[in-house]
């Protein structure tokens, strides 16, 4: 076992320094979480002046290590620490923190600051996001490194605290991490026994370490955060165990503020001017001085920054042989970590011939096996749904243990848990990734997808069995205010296809984001798929909606709108519209949001607002159409729960028809 280093005086002032910038913020902000930040300095500085691999100069090298403030409220910590180890984070953005457009904002987001690996602060998130990064390094480890040459070989580090363990995403994710035995993450537990309203004993008292113990976690455990080199050893032995570490520490919230430590009014309020001055005596610090930075520290500054940057330039001769000896790989490497996809990934995909068709969860499935084999970093995997969600990769082999290399994920019914992970998969990079379930247990997901699309993470959901088609098992399982929800939300792209053609387009369209996630809506029942040759192509898809088939014998006097399984109801109204002399117009419309990033014109000439007539026909909550239709439009919705029934009873009583689809067109022509 290595030996420790004894803590040096510049150490010792370098945690009374974070302790009174912990201060300092949230009272000039007159906002924020001194308490947990105090605690937390010894155990941050641990992390980053002594275990961490990382250059502060390079906050986006790819051999780093990963560190997750889970308990994003504490965020004047990282800040802190960032500013002290030499990132681009100087003291007037710590004076700024909690401000307008600041680097510091009130929880921590990794667009706005550098060296913030990912957004936390919806507690949970962080320690579930961590295990997505030590999966991703342990999967990127095992495509790359060959023998005399480990390329990629880094750990993740998480802080998290009580609440972190309380949200049951964590107990999805590290019970997944235990079976995966992922042995680079280690977590240190801030166990203060505090909450907001007081006492973890109001709701808290199970045994952590046990239930740790029983995932297959290493568990350790520290009666104080105050002794680095009690923290450096603990820190080793968890690097030297092969399963994932959890690290207890009995901390003491605000510590060592003479009045407010081990108090639930120093969560979440700054301490006052007279407890920080007092505190700051206690420490041997300028009372009346605010963000005071010793001079000296620049000592350790300079340290850290020379560390890295040998780290990285060594890794970096390292990579050099490594190309020498394996170029080809060096290539995908780069060209993993580019976010980019490989050249000519998408020629020649095999297109959907015409006919009695299929589910579009089917159509979904023979995509991903076509894009797969062309797409190396492409993983994914479902929550215990694959057979009923075709989101299996033939021929490849599944992700565990044993198979560290494996695509194939099974996440359990961990639908939470999964949405977090396969954040962290993508936050950590040089992957893409996928997950699936029903859609109606989106629900169950929701957290995790939000983050992604306010991180703007390029993730995918295969959501199946969409709304009342899916038939005998009731409203329980049938999702109808869903897309209505979920459309709601910024920068999720949601995409409802109506053929097999039209899923692979928006498979393409999924693949291509960079910066949205994209939710793939399909269905259980099957769908004729259109002939192209007839009907417009489906490349039309990229646009959000298009003119599928237009109007004949002049100008549209009715526009019938469809997604999904309803688009073909909308195909057949047209043909009884159009036999009784209503020039009638059929837009496919899979995907509201690429739509409206469309010019007004574009939106104009396929929704012109000359035609008073449009109807909406989808099955799910009509809530939102109104924007599409107009004051005089109808939709053919869904606005009450559904039913158990053959999915084919359930769409005939709902009004999925072409006859019923013609009636409410005719009562807006009247």
């Amino acid at each position: 076992m290595a030996t420790t280093t004894p803590s040096t005086a510049l150490e010792e002032l370098c945690v009374k320094v974070i302790r009174g910038l912990a201060m300092d913020g949230p009272q000039q902000a007159n906002s924020g979480h001194p308490g947990t930040a105090m605690a937390l300095a010894p155990l941050g500085w641990s992390l980053y002046g002594r275990a961490m691999q990382h250059n502060p100069a390079n906050p986006k090298w790819p051999n780093r290590d990963r560190f997750v403030l889970s308990c994003g409220h504490a965020c004047i910590l990282q800040y802190s620490l960032l500013h002290l180890c030499g990132y681009d984070l100087s003291l007037d953005d710590l004076r700024a923190f909690r401000q307008w457009h600041s680097k510091t904002p009130g929880h921590p987001e990794n667009w706005v600051t550098p060296g913030v690996e990912t957004t936390t602060g919806p507690l949970g998130q962080g320690i579930s996001n961590a295990v997505g990064m030590a999966i991703a390094e342990r999967w990127l480890a095992s495509h790359f490194n060959r023998p005399g040459h480990e390329i990629v070989d880094h750990h993740t580090y998480v802080i998290c605290s009580d609440g972190d363990l309380m949200e049951g995403v964590s107990s999805e994710s590290g019970s997944l991490a235990g079976q995966l035995k992922v042995g680079k993450l280690i977590c240190l537990y801030d166990d203060n026994k505090i909450t907001i309203e007081g006492d973890t004993h109001l709701a808290f008292t199970e045994d952590v370490d046990a239930r740790y113990r029983a995932y297959g976690w290493h568990v350790q455990r520290l009666d104080s955060p105050n002794d680095l080199e009690a923290v450096q050893r603990a820190l080793e032995a968890a690097k030297a165990d092969p399963r994932p570490s959890l690290i207890a520490v009995r901390t003491h919230i605000a510590f060592p503020a003479p009045h407010a430590v081990d108090t639930h009014q120093a969560h979440g309020a700054p301490l006052g001017d007279t407890e920080i001055q007092a505190t700051k005596a206690v420490l041997g610090l300028p009372p009346a001085e605010k963000f005071y930075v010793a001079p000296e520290l620049d000592e350790l500054r300079t340290q850290i920054k020379q560390r890295g940057a040998q780290a990285e330039a060594a890794w970096n001769q390292a990579f050099e042989a490594y190309a020498k000896q394996f170029p080809e790989l060096a290539v995908q490497f780069q060209q993993f970590h580019s976010g980019h996809l490989p050249e000519g990934w998408d020629a020649d995909l095999k297109v959907f011939e015409p006919g009695k068709g299929m589910a579009t969860r089917v159509s979904s499935g023979k995509v991903i096996n076509q894009v797969c084999n062309r797409i190396a970093n492409l993983l994914g995997g479902s929550a215990d749904l694959a057979p009923s969600t075709m989101t299996w990769m033939d021929g490849l082999d599944s992700h565990n243990f044993e198979h560290p290399g494996g695509r194939n994920f099974h996440f359990g019914i961990r639908e939470h848990g999964m949405g977090s992970i396969v954040n962290g998969m993508l936050l950590h990079g040089g992957v893409r990734a996928f997950c699936a379930t029903f859609f109606v247990f989106s629900d169950y997901m929701r957290p995790a997808v939000r983050l992604a699309a306010l991180i703007g993470l390029p993730a995918i959901y295969v959501w199946t069995h969409d709304s009342i088609g899916l038939g005998e098992d009731g409203p329980t399982h049938q999702a109808v205010e869903h897309l209505a929800s979920l459309r709601a939300m910024p920068n999720l792209w949601v995409m409802r296809p109506g053929d097999a053609n039209e899923v692979l387009e928006s498979w393409k369209v999924a693949l291509q984001s960079t910066k949205s996630p994209v939710a793939l809506v399909l269905s259980r029942q099957g769908v004729p798929t259109f002939d192209r040759g007839l009907f417009a192509s489906a490349e039309g898809v990229h646009k959000g909606a298009y003119i599928l088939a237009e109007a004949d014998g002049g100008a549209p006097r009715c526009i019938l709108i469809g997604t999904g399984t309803e688009l073909q109801h909308c195909v057949k109204a047209r043909e009884l519209l159009q036999a009784e002399g209503v020039p009638t117009r059929v837009v496919s419309m899979p995907c509201w949001e690429l739509f409206e990033q469309q010019s007004k014109e574009y939106r104009q000439q396929v929704l012109p607002k000359g035609v008073a007539a449009k109807v909406a026909v989808e099955a799910g909550c009509s809530f939102g159409w109104e924007r599409w239709i107009g004051e005089n439009g109808a939709t053919v919705c869904v606005d009450k729960f559904g039913a158990s029934a053959p999915w084919e009873t359930n769409m005939q009583k709902y009004g999925f028809t072409a006859e019923n689809v013609v009636a409410v067109a005719k009562s807006v022509l009247a």
